[in-house]
C-alpha cells in the first residue's frame, strides 16, 4: 500500500480498472499491508477520485463496491477495533502476520524453524482480529496456508472465522472437514487453545482431539 500511495497514477490505473470490472460482477477491493486507519482512508480517498472521474466519463461501475484490508502486520492487529469501524471486511494474511509477529524471516534457513502459526501469539492475534471484526458486524476471512491446515480449521471455526480462502486443491477436503465438525466443541477448543503458553501445549491438545 505504501508503494501504491506513493505512485498515485499507477494506483489510480489499477483502481479504475477494478471499478470498471465491478459493473459486470461481484468484486471487492482489499488493500494490503495496512498499518493504520490513516492509510486506509488515504487509499479510499484516491478510490473516490477514481469514481468521480468515471462518473464524468459516463463509465458504469458499482458505486457501493466494498473495501477491506489484509491484516498482516502487528500494527493492524493492535488497531483492529479502530480499523473495523471503517472497513467493510477483514482478511487475515497468516503467512506474513506469523512472520512479522515472530520476527522470523521465512527465507532465512537459520531461523525458519521458528516460523509457526500455532504459536500462542499468532493464535491470540487471530482471535483478536476476529472479535474486533464481529464487534462491528464485519466479515472476517483468512488467506494463507493456515486456513487449510486440518489442525487449524477447528480452532479457526471455533473463533468464528467467516471465510476460509485456500488453494483450489484444498477446498474439497476442508469443506468436508468443516461439515463434520461440531461448532460448540470447536468454540470450547479455541477458548482452551488460546490459554496455552507454548506451541508444544497447543499441539498436545490438538493431538487429543
Amino acid at each position: 500500500i505504501r508503494i501504491s500511495l506513493d505512485l498515485k497514477d499507477v494506483f489510480k490505473t489499477q483502481l479504475r480498472a477494478i471499478l470498471r470490472a465491478s459493473a459486470y460482477g461481484d468484486i471487492r477491493i482489499m488493500y494490503p499491508m495496512i498499518i493504520s486507519v490513516d492509510e486506509f482512508m488515504a487509499a479510499n480517498a484516491i478510490l473516490q477520485e477514481c469514481k468521480e472521474e468515471l462518473r464524468r466519463d459516463n463509465i458504469p461501475f458499482n458505486d457501493s463496491i466494498q473495501t477491506g484490508i489484509m491484516i498482516e502486520t502487528p500494527a493492524a492487529v493492535l488497531c483492529a477495533e479502530d480499523l473495523a469501524k471503517v472497513v467493510d471486511f477483514f482478511s487475515i494474511g497468516t503467512n506474513d502476520l506469523t512472520q512479522y509477529l515472530l520476527a522470523v524471516d521465512r527465507g532465512n534457513q537459520k531461523i525458519a524453524r521458528l516460523y509457526n502459526s500455532f504459536h500462542p501469539a499468532v493464535l491470540r492475534a487471530i482471535r483478536t482480529v476476529i472479535q474486533a471484526g464481529h464487534k462491528y458486524d464485519k466479515m472476517v476471512g483468512m488467506c494463507g496456508e493456515f486456513a487449510s491446515d486440518e489442525k487449524a480449521v477447528p480452532i479457526l471455526l471455533g473463533m468464528g472465522l467467516n471465510e476460509f480462502s485456500m488453494a483450489a486443491s484444498e477446498i474439497a477436503s476442508t469443506r468436508y472437514q468443516i461439515r463434520h465438525l461440531n461448532y460448540e466443541h470447536c468454540q470450547a477448543l479455541a477458548d482452551e487453545i488460546c490459554k496455552k503458553s507454548t506451541i508444544a501445549e497447543v499441539r498436545e491438545m490438538l493431538e487429543k482431539q
